[in-house]
Order: structure tokens, then sequence, then C-alpha cells
């Protein structure tokens, strides 16, 4: 009797049930290694070949720099030269050069979104919103952002709203273009399951269509905040009298090129640096999605 009931007790867990958790968060962290250490090779490789171009007296004199040139121009720049402080404009002066441009980029991207996101999931969702907007919004997506600098000089002037204004254009587009996809690109099957389960249009649109669309939300604001750089540097060089644009077009007049290529790589590790934000606030909103997927 003792014998039969031990034979049908169960069986204690033991460490090898562990043993696939163990090896797979094991294998993750090794991927997530590897991402990390991808990441400086092609940097590296082009500082390897300019580098060497430069040694051999390949890169055009007064065009492109040698790189310890520009890399002496760029301490200077963010950290100062007190030898020649009277006579070098840039010295030290990075930090508010970047906290200029950083902040009309904030306003102008928050407010594209603001504006972007929304209104492409109404369009996206709704058939008498897209008939009353979308023809109107696709008709204008296709002038340049370029184009509208001089309407944005009369209006706002050589002020921080010209650029503000550039900037929160140039972001919507990406942005609601995306929210559209997103609200469209929807299981039907989930949308007759909250009917049937009498949801309202308002539970169906932020329960159901929202958390869909989401995904194709963070793409708009991925390409967004890389069209919002982008225009930013051309509205500080043309009608902003301060900023990594303005710093950029400047330095080129004065033929200061170590400036110009340091300028250049400052507006690229800030992109990086926005994109990298909008990927890791997107991780933690849609960590459901990767679990799902998983």
């Amino acid at each position: 009797m003792t014998d039969t009931a031990a034979s049908h007790r169960p069986a204690r867990p033991t460490e090898t049930s562990a043993k696939p958790t163990a090896s797979r968060d094991a294998a993750k962290a090794w991927r997530a290694r590897l991402r990390l250490a991808l990441y400086p090779v092609v940097p590296l490789a082009f500082l390897a070949l300019w580098y060497g171009l430069g040694r051999l007296g390949m890169l055009p004199p007064g065009i492109i720099p040698q790189p310890e040139a520009v890399l002496r121009g760029g301490w200077y720049w963010v950290f100062g030269n007190p030898a020649a402080k009277m006579m070098d404009a840039y010295s030290g002066t990075w930090l508010a050069t970047v906290l200029y441009s950083a902040r009309r980029v904030l306003e102008g991207y928050a407010i594209g979104l603001a504006v972007g996101a929304p209104l492409g999931i109404v369009v996206g969702w709704s058939n008498l919103a897209a008939r009353l907007i979308d023809p109107s919004v696709q008709a204008i997506r296709p002038i340049p952002i370029t184009a509208w600098i001089p309407f944005a000089i009369a209006w706002f002037g050589i002020e921080d709203a010209n650029a503000v204004f550039l900037v929160s254009l140039s972001a919507f587009f990406p942005i609601f273009v995306n929210s559209i996809h997103g609200a469209r690109d929807i299981n039907k099957n989930l949308v007759r399951a909250a009917r049937m389960m009498g949801a309202s249009d308002r539970q169906l649109l932020l329960r159901v269509i929202l958390p869909n669309a989401l995904p194709s939300v963070f793409t708009g604001m991925r390409l967004g905040v890389g069209y919002a750089w982008t225009v930013l540097v051309v509205a500080e060089m043309i009608s902003v009298k301060a900023g990594v644009g303005y710093v950029l077009w400047d330095a080129y007049y004065i033929a200061r090129m170590e400036i110009v290529v340091a300028d250049m790589i400052t507006v690229g590790l800030l992109g990086f640096l926005s994109d990298r934000l909008i990927v890791l606030l997107q991780s933690r909103l849609l960590a459901w999605k990767r679990l799902h997927s998983e």
C-alpha cells in the first residue's frame, strides 16, 4: 500500500528543469553583448581609412582635415582652449550650442508627435476623417521642407519659433503616415470580438486600435526624429543665429573645416542618441508584444 502511494507521488522538481531557462538567458545575454560589440565596427573602420589616407597625403588640403586636427578642434570646442581664448570664437561653446539645438528639436518634435500620432490614428480608423483630412495632408506632404523656409522667416522672423515650426513640420509627416498604417493594419477578428463583448467606439479605439497601432507609431517616431535633426541644421544655417547648424555654416565660411567635421559628428551622435531613447521607450511600452512573439 505504501509502495503504491509512493509510486503515484509527483516527482520533485529538479535542477534540470531550470537548465533550459538558464541557457536561454545566457544566449540572450551573449547576443546583447554581440550587438553592442558590433556597433563601433563600421565607425572604427572608417576612422582607420580616414587616418590612413591622411598619412598617405591623399586627403585634399583645406577641404578634408586630418583626424588629429578634428580631434584637437573638437576638444577645444568642448572644453575650451585657454591659450587662444581671445582668438577662438568656438572655444568652450559646444555645450551651449548643443543645448540650443536640442531644445528646438525637442519642442518641434513634441508638437509634430502630439499632432501627427492622434490625427493619424483617427484618419486610419475613421473613413470620414480619412476623406476629410488625408487628401489635404498628402497634397502638402511632397512640398520640400526647405520650400517652407521663406514662409517661416516671413512669419516668425529670425527667431527660435522659425526652427521649431520647420522641425515640427518635418516630424509630423512620417509620424502621421505611419500612424495611419498602424490603425488600418489591425486584425479584424479583434475588432469583431471587442464588438461582441459590447465595447463602445471609445473603448475600441483606446483598448484595441491604439495598442495595435503603437509599433507603427514608433516607426514613424524614429523616422521623424531623424528628419527633425536634418531640418534643424538647415534651419539654423539659414534663419537662426545659434545652434549646430549655425556653427556648421559659420565655421565653413571662415575655413575652419575641423570644426565643420566636429559639428557633423556632433549632429550624428545627437541623432543616434535620440533614436536610442525612442527605441528604449518602445521596448518598455511594447514589452507585451515581445513576450507575445516569444
